[in-house]
């Protein structure tokens, strides 16, 4: 049940504040909660971390409660926003010891600026050239004692020097099920809705085991919830949202949903290229294999071969292609 009295909770309120109210991840969360300790032990940072994975699963959380444990600030911006090294002295400058800075996709920093982070890394210097050609000359600045966080979807495109600088580098994967349906109910109490075990179950079905996809289905249930008048949230409304947003059982969408019936049916799941795919959906080769594919082939809906692309008996079997 929505209550009308309590102030509506948007964006990062919804994220949990300490390691102790973060779900999930166990490793993750082990490995932070030991290096925390031993940074108040130390009185400070003397390394820095790296997290990789998919998008939606909670790098920036762990950004900010890494933050929150250690008692600075968080400035966050990503590697796209860099663009030269004017742009990191600025940041940098404006830290101060223990501040955390949170680079997100941190494998889009310019070249130029990721050689000026290195000493910024290791030893909490930065690098100034002042003047230009045989008059020029290299001024070392000192840097608080901050914590670098990077974090990226792509960690193939980091380079090694980069990579290797980072004390912790830690994989953050898929939830499972169980977890989702914790962090589900967390974030409807949040919301003010009220939702049993089963509802939370029918939205972690449709949120492809990712907490950014459940929150963006959950403020929809509590539109549909508030705009009705509906004294709680129910399976049918659940459903009429779901389908409201193009999601079913199995969290595919739209366009998961056109790109399988394509594959099926238009090529007969004859092994297809993927040029060939995104052409007959009018979509761009990297939205077909970054946004489309990688959770077919999650959840073993998709093959890729040498020859092609093919659909899975499971997957002709969801759209009613061919029986198992």
């Amino acid at each position: 049940m929505v209550n009308k009295t309590t102030n509506i909770v948007e964006g990062n309120n919804l994220r949990p504040q300490s390691l102790d109210e973060y779900i999930g991840q166990k490793s993750a969360t082990d490995t932070l909660r030991i290096f925390l300790k031993a940074v108040k032990k130390r009185g400070a940072a003397t390394e820095h971390i790296l997290l990789y994975g998919p998008p939606g699963i909670g790098k920036t959380t762990l950004a900010y409660i890494i933050a929150n444990e250690l008692g600075g600030e968080i400035k966050i911006t990503s590697g796209a926003a860099i663009q030269k090294g004017g742009d990191l002295a600025a940041i940098l400058t404006n830290l101060k010891n223990n501040d955390i800075l949170f680079i997100d996709e941190i494998h889009r920093l310019p070249k130029p600026v990721e050689e000026m982070l290195y000493p910024v890394i290791e030893d909490y210097s930065l690098d100034i050239i002042i003047g230009k050609g045989p008059s020029a000359r290299t001024v070392r600045l000192p840097v608080p004692k901050i914590t670098i966080v990077g974090a990226t979807t792509k960690l193939a495109l980091i380079s090694g020097p980069l990579r290797d600088r980072f004390g912790l580098l830690m994989r953050l994967d898929y939830y499972t099920v169980e977890d989702m349906v914790v962090i589900i109910k967390r974030a409807a109490k949040l919301l003010g809705i009220d939702l049993t075990n089963d509802l939370a179950l029918l939205v972690a079905n449709r949120s492809r085991r990712t907490p950014r996809i459940a929150n963006r289905i959950l403020k929809r249930i509590r539109d549909s919830v508030q705009v009705g008048n509906h004294a709680s949230a129910q399976a049918s409304l659940l459903e009429s949202v779901f389908t409201l947003l193009g999601i079913d059982s199995k969290g595919l969408t739209d366009i998961d949903r056109a790109y399988m019936t394509t594959l099926g049916e238009k090529f007969q799941n004859s092994p297809t290229g993927v040029e060939t795919l995104a052409s007959a959906l009018s979509e761009d080769v990297r939205t077909v294999e970054e946004f489309i594919e990688p959770y077919l082939l999650q959840i073993g809906f998709l093959k890729k071969t040498t020859r092609g692309r093919v659909l899975t008996p499971k997957a002709l079997h969801h759209i009613g292609l061919q029986s198992l």
